[in-house]
């Protein structure tokens, strides 16, 4: 399959999204913290500093909302999220649906699993229990027997719904499965977590349960010891990932394999991280396994930086701060994880600027469908062609690369090579004299009909045309010769303020066309031509501006 093919295949196939919406009101894992948002900045300015922008400083635990756990939740040994490939990430998989079978507390099994669909050595599998249901964002569940009449939400999801049996994980182990993702508030059963010892009422429940269906007590079937080794060094050693919080489409996916696409963030210091998931199936007509067959000969690359505490952040913006609230070691027998508490503002790192972010009128991050981040588009390297404080133009993109209306476009200026991480860091370099666009780009990126953009330093704008003009005026005396050298006049006949002060922002942002700053990591490995694009940004519904995870596909 040549490159245009596999665009073209990408492009009909079938894209569900199976993430959860991420809100103040999702309940977090029992005893961790919800998401807190706080704007520190308006376009107006505000007294976090600074003009022409809402900033928001976010709290939160990576455990509420749709995320994956990673072998350090449990395994202080393991990789790090940011050690995780796309490559054991993404895969083909099966959505299973169990819910016919589960009831509160219960227990599903590997034969619940295999006689329902097919399940592949190395697969990903999703199982769906019906407990999404209870989720916060869904309709209440009657029931007459309940207070008010109705399911108890948080209680539902999180701690009466059903989990693996006592053989499960050993099963999942021998088909060597990727990953498990679940529709509910754990892929453990919620009474081998801290909530049985959080609830001694609903434990007492769920071990009625366990003797009817096993005759065993709780401690019988789960002896302590053991499945402290199973779970905390034994799954976590094989690299099994698990999931949680799964919905979104899942429904539709009842029984049927899928390529499924975990888009995490790939947290450097961090146990677990939020994730946006996608499946894919077959265009109408096509046959699935043709398209498995095609997506096992493509090459992912991930344009994503790590994630990290060592991260700078834009200019008068809130740092990434982490601070531990437990430990693996924190309850008998070690059945704890690992978990932290994270604060941050959004612009560090590989992140998606939202409309919301500049434009009051504009949807939230989370109010953007999954179908939007995703399409055909291009990489164009111009690096060059560009210098310090230089400006870029159409002109250098339409010369180099087949660009169709429609298009994602992502930049490449080389400033990915003075990133934090990067051997040649430099970081003011990186974050005050990167290139940035000429005056008549945006009215280019509406004519062309830009889906959205990226690039491959800390801005979209030129950083005079941001508030770094006021803050670095040795770098605006620089920027501005090099205009007067260029165009032959100088910035503010070039760039008249009213019109081009966040030109990238204010004159797109109302036209949908956004974009993502920081790519990085294997983006020097793309060469210019067109890919198959796709950001996996989280869904946070409240949200201006989020991380995600950035890929391009190209065949092998």
């Amino acid at each position: 399959m040549d490159r245009e093919e596999l665009i073209n295949t990408l492009s009909q196939s079938r894209w569900l999204d199976l993430t959860q919406p991420l809100s103040l009101f999702t309940p977090p894992f029992p005893g961790e913290m919800p998401l807190q948002v706080h704007f520190f900045k308006r376009l107006t300015g505000a007294y976090g500093g600074g003009q022409g922008a809402n900033g928001q400083f976010i709290e939160w635990s990576n455990n509420t909302g749709t995320h994956v756990v990673g072998q350090r939740a449990f395994h202080s040994g393991s990789r790090a999220l940011a050690d995780v490939p796309l490559t054991d990430l993404c895969g083909p998989g099966v959505v299973v649906d169990v819910s016919d079978a589960v009831s509160d507390y219960g227990f599903y099994t590997p034969e619940m699993i295999t006689e329902r669909a097919e399940v592949r050595e190395g697969d990903i599998l999703v199982i769906n229990t019906g407990y999404h249901k209870h989720a916060w964002d869904q309709p209440d569940v009657a029931n007459p027997d309940m207070q008010a009449g109705i399911e108890n939400k948080e209680f539902g999801y999180y701690v009466r719904h059903p989990g693996p049996s006592p053989d499960f994980f050993p099963w999942a182990l021998s088909m060597k499965l990727k990953m498990i993702a679940v529709d509910c508030g754990s892929a453990e059963h919620p009474m081998n977590t801290n909530i049985r010892f959080l609830h001694a009422r609903e434990f007492e429940k769920a071990e009625a349960v366990a003797q009817a269906t096993y005759g065993k007590s709780w401690e019988e079937l789960f002896p302590p010891e053991e499945y402290q080794k199973l779970t905390h060094i034994t799954m976590p050693k094989a690299g099994l990932l698990l999931a949680e919080s799964l919905g979104g489409e899942i429904d539709e996916l009842s029984n049927q394999r899928s390529w499924l696409l975990f888009g995490a963030i790939p947290f450097m210091e961090v146990e677990s991280a939020w994730c946006r998931v996608a499946a894919l199936q077959a265009p109408e007509g096509a046959d699935q396994e043709e398209l498995f067959a095609a997506l096992s000969k493509t090459e992912m690359l991930d344009l994503t930086l790590p994630f990290s505490v060592q991260t700078p952040q834009w200019a008068n913006y809130e740092p990434l701060s982490i601070r531990y609230t437990k430990r693996v070691g924190g309850l008998d027998f070690g059945l704890g994880r690992n978990n932290a508490h994270c604060k941050a503002s959004f612009h560090l790192a590989t992140h998606m600027d939202g409309e919301k972010h500049f434009w009051a009128a504009g949807r939230t991050i989370g109010e953007v469908p999954l179908d939007y981040w995703h399409g055909p588009g291009v990489v164009v390297d111009i690096s060059e062609e560009v210098s310090d404080c230089s400006v870029y133009t159409p002109q250098m993109i339409e010369d180099r690369v087949d660009l169709r209306d429609g298009d994602i476009l992502l930049i490449k200026t080389g400033w990915n090579a003075y990133g934090w991480n990067s051997p040649d860091s430099d970081e003011f370099r990186y974050m005050i004299k990167h290139p940035g666009p000429s005056p008549d780009f945006s009215d280019w990126c509406i004519e062309r009909k830009i889906k959205w953009l990226g690039i491959d330093c800390v801005a979209m704008e030129h950083p005079m045309n941001t508030i770094q003009r006021l803050m670095h005026p040795k770098t605006f005396a620089e920027a501005n010769q090099k205009l007067v050298d260029q165009f032959g006049k100088d910035w503010d006949e070039v760039f008249p303020l009213d019109k081009y002060y966040q030109d990238m922002h204010l004159n797109l942002f109302p036209k949908g066309i956004v974009h993502a700053e920081n790519l990085g990591n294997e983006i020097a490995k793309a060469e210019t031509g067109r890919y198959y694009v796709a950001a996996f940004v989280q869904r946070g519904m409240e949200l201006a501006s989020c991380w995600g995870r950035f890929m391009v596909f190209r065949e092998q």
